[in-house]
């Protein structure tokens, strides 16, 4: 399967069970609206955190109905983070979501040793993206966790990531490991993690995937650049994934 557009997403989880989705710092416009959307079509059970005046007002004001959906008031932005993901780790919530808070806030409680979500892997971002002149659905990793990964910590990364494609229905997601040219250059630090995560790739180190790599982004999303530029690829032009060299 591979996801053509994100409504793709939809029919993923319909007729699922609703997982609960607990939303840190609730008293944002943009995150209330996609949550009560959700929750509208049945795909999610909301728990609201954050000031409940604000978090109705807003509510009030845009014609969103959170009849029946639980809000606990808590104005603090830092104790809301907490609170969220206290209630992730504890079972009692699903997926955490932030709100109207920073993403070094939210991570702080993510990554707290006593309450957080560690697992033990490195954590990294992962996101989808619907772009027209592309003909499928195209994801992007690490753009907003990882500052300058080593070859170790890109491995992670493309781990965490293709699981994440292989959970959504792609067997075989095709990654393309950027840099700035599409030719192994021993002074650029990043051709070569492209070709030795390749390489791993070949000889099956890294699994449920196809990498190659490095490619830069023309040719990575466009086959006919790839082509001008005689490069014969399975990846070049199809890419799944894409994977940055580090978070600029």
């Amino acid at each position: 399967m591979v996801l053509k557009n994100l409504n793709d997403l939809r029919h993923i989880v319909e007729g699922g069970p609703r997982k609960k989705l607990v939303l840190a710092a609730a008293q944002d416009l943009h995150s209330l609206g996609a949550v009560v959307k959700a929750w509208k079509e049945n795909i999610i059970e909301p728990i609201l955190i954050g000031d409940k005046e604000e978090i109705q007002n807003i509510c009030a004001s845009n014609n969103y109905d959170i009849t029946g959906v639980r809000i606990i008031h808590e104005p603090d932005t830092d104790m809301s983070v907490e609170m969220a993901v206290r209630l992730v780790n504890n079972k009692q919530a699903d997926i955490l979501m932030k709100g109207m808070v920073g993403t070094s806030t939210l991570l702080k409680c993510v990554l707290n040793k006593e309450w957080g979500l560690r697992t033990g892997n490195l954590l990294s971002h992962f996101a989808l993206f619907e772009v027209e002149t592309y003909h499928k659905v195209i994801a992007v990793t690490d753009v907003a966790m990882n500052i300058a990964p080593n070859l170790k910590e890109k491995i992670a990364i493309v781990n965490n990531s293709v699981s994440c494609l292989n959970k959504l229905g792609y067997t075989m997601p095709k990654v393309a490991v950027l840099g700035a040219v599409e030719m192994v250059n021993e002074n650029m630090e990043a051709t070569l993690h492209a070709a030795l995560l390749s390489k791993m790739n070949q000889r099956d180190q890294i699994k449920k995937c196809i990498i190659d790599g490095p490619l830069a982004f023309d040719n990575a999303i466009s086959l006919e650049s790839a082509q001008h530029k005689g490069i014969r690829s399975e990846v070049a032009g199809d890419t799944d994934l894409l994977l940055m060299p580090d978070i600029e």
